[in-house]
């Protein structure tokens, strides 16, 4: 069909984990990275560097020559000046990289505003007027070779319509190079497929994003690379936490307060986020609303208000649901808390793949300066 042998590239930002990369090594998976560290956990995961795409707006000079030197499938060039500083470290290296050209179609789409990245005031891609330049301008240089086109418009996309738009516009761009005599043999198509956090029934399916794609690519014989992060990491994962206490105010208000907070799942106050939340072992009883928080000294530190849930005591087991994009990646030690482990299960089995560090662990990173 018109999506032919489409490379499925991992966006390994949404879950970096290496026992999660290496399961989707062993599925045949490439990566997404968008820094150095990104490639080395792909590679250290068993994905191959022929299957890995390098993009990022910010890449600095040292990361280009890693990327270079480690062989990636492709590096998305993201503007003129990036273009200016990769051609430069090719040369001094003696390569031609292969690189795609990352197109800002204009179309923004996503869950929240924090999450567009295809509109004309978003920090991502060139234009197309400038992105043909910046194609033809590479075309003529010995130092990277031009072998696609890039566009990823945002996150959590709930309607195929805008996709499409950006999507034509693409092959729009792909036929006028290729009336200039460039040669646009990749497609890579970025990611943004929503997941139903709200348990949602009427969001697109796979099947229809890929007739879409197919249509729209219909005759053009190129390679696709799909890059989805959210949509293959979300519902596999959970954070589970403690309820350390319940705190009934007067006026009725009722706090749970659990031993998880911002710095573990920073979605619902970095975005707004929406996750479900079930108790581990629900108790009998009716429900009532609470107000979901941590123990973070921070007034953002709410995971949700007016929760309805099953009576809940200290000590209960809670789960947020969909939690496995954006979620660890995103976790920090504020406040001095430890990291949470990270579990990995399959059917009946489970491995401890990331350990909660000691307090001598976090310590043990820092040192007082001497003349203290």
């Amino acid at each position: 069909g018109a999506l032919g042998d489409s490379l499925i590239a991992f966006a390994v930002k949404a879950n970096s984990n290496l026992s999660v990369l290496a399961t989707l090594a062993k599925l045949g998976c490439g990566a997404d990275t968008v820094s150095e560290g990104e490639i080395r956990r792909a590679l250290a995961a068993g994905i191959p560097a022929e299957r890995i795409i390098f993009s990022g707006v910010g890449k600095t000079d040292a990361e280009l020559a890693f990327a270079i030197a480690t062989g990636v499938r492709q590096i998305n060039v993201e503007s003129g000046a990036e273009l200016d500083r990769l051609i430069a470290v090719a040369a001094d290296k003696g390569a031609s990289p292969s690189i795609a050209v990352r197109v800002n179609p204009n179309i923004g789409a996503g869950g929240h505003a924090k999450i567009t990245t295809g509109g004309a005031t978003d920090k991502f891609g060139v234009p197309v007027e400038e992105a043909i330049d910046l194609y033809v301008r590479a075309t003529a240089s010995p130092h990277v070779t031009p072998v696609g086109l890039a566009c990823h418009i945002g996150s959590q996309i709930t309607d195929l319509g805008p996709m499409e738009a950006a999507f034509r516009t693409i092959r729009g761009v792909t036929e006028t190079l290729r009336a200039k005599g460039c040669t646009v043999t990749r497609l890579d198509l970025g990611g943004g497929l929503g997941v139903p956090y709200h348990g949602q029934t009427d969001l697109p399916s796979i099947a229809d994003y890929a007739a879409m794609c197919a249509r729209v690519l219909d005759g053009l014989e190129v390679e696709a690379a799909f890059e989805p992060g959210r949509l293959l990491a979300a519902n596999a994962g959970v954070l589970v936490s403690r309820v350390i206490q319940v705190n009934q105010r007067a006026d009725g208000r009722r706090f749970l307060v659990l031993d998880a907070g911002m710095n573990d799942l920073m979605r619902p106050a970095l975005y707004d986020a929406f996750h479900d939340l079930v108790p581990v072992a629900p108790r009998e009883g009716e429900a009532g609303l609470f107000d979901l928080v941590g123990p973070i000294c921070e007034s953002t530190d709410i995971f949700a208000r007016d929760r309805q849930l099953a009576p809940l005591q200290a000590g209960d087991l809670v789960a947020f649901l969909s939690a496995g994009a954006y979620g660890a990646v995103l976790s920090s030690e504020y406040n001095s808390r430890p990291l949470v482990a990270e579990v990995l299960v399959d059917g009946d089995r489970w491995a401890v793949v990331r350990a909660r560090p000691s307090y001598e662990d976090m310590l043990s990173r820092e040192r007082v300066a001497d003349w203290l």
